[in-house]
């Protein structure tokens, strides 16, 4: 099984990109194949540009998300890493959405009904916060995070949310042997799902 691997953080030595490498190991581990697409590292530009917009009269997608549809159109499942900020995704990783997932990837148009292109495709997060995991639940934060990013993109994607986990209290500082036990959580997560006997999704 391809999966796409989406990190939005933008310091390669940070937990959130640590997350990123430890999900890929254990897939490859199990015999999927991920691509990991750090969006910083690529300099992913998240900025629609006018004739990106669907009504537009000359419409086309950038010739950037054109080749990034290309490197992960088979995948068969969307795996996107990435800290909260104010309690919202990264600009950057919002951009990709816009950008990549918008209309001719993730979605389409038949005359006046929108069309979902992902469909039988399964989305993971796995996010990180400074605040406590229970602030953030308890908060909201989360709840309204998934409503409106993972079962939006899902809803109009025709996506499958396979799992969102979240990872509260990951400041500066974090002990080495409470980082290994949240990365050995990431690992036992991406087992759980893809273990060798047979991936979850629909």
């Amino acid at each position: 099984m391809k999966q796409a691997i989406i990190l939005a953080h933008p310091d390669a030595r940070s937990f959130n990109a640590a997350v990123a490498r430890t999900y890929a190991e254990e897939l490859r581990s199990q015999g999927h194949a991920p691509i990991l697409r750090d969006l910083y590292a690529i300099d992913f530009d998240p900025r629609l540009r006018a004739r990106e917009l669907p009504w537009a009269d000359d419409f086309a997608a950038g010739s950037d998300i054109r080749r990034e549809v290309e490197l992960i159109d088979e995948s068969q499942v969307f795996v996107l890493v990435y800290p909260l900020w104010f309690n919202t995704p990264p600009a950057i990783l919002k951009g990709y959405i816009e950008r990549v997932f918008g209309i001719g990837f993730g979605y389409g148009r038949s005359g006046e009904t929108s069309e979902q292109r992902l469909r039988g495709r399964g989305l993971v997060s796995i996010t990180t916060s400074g605040a406590p995991e229970a602030w953030a639940e308890q908060s909201g934060a989360l709840p309204d995070l998934r409503r409106a990013f993972d079962d939006y993109l899902a809803q109009v994607c025709g996506l499958s949310v396979l799992e969102h986990r979240h990872f509260g209290g990951i400041v500066p500082g974090l002990r080495l042997d409470a980082a290994q036990h949240i990365l050995e959580d990431v690992r036992v997560t991406a087992r759980q799902l893809f273990s060798a006997a047979g991936p979850t999704t629909p």
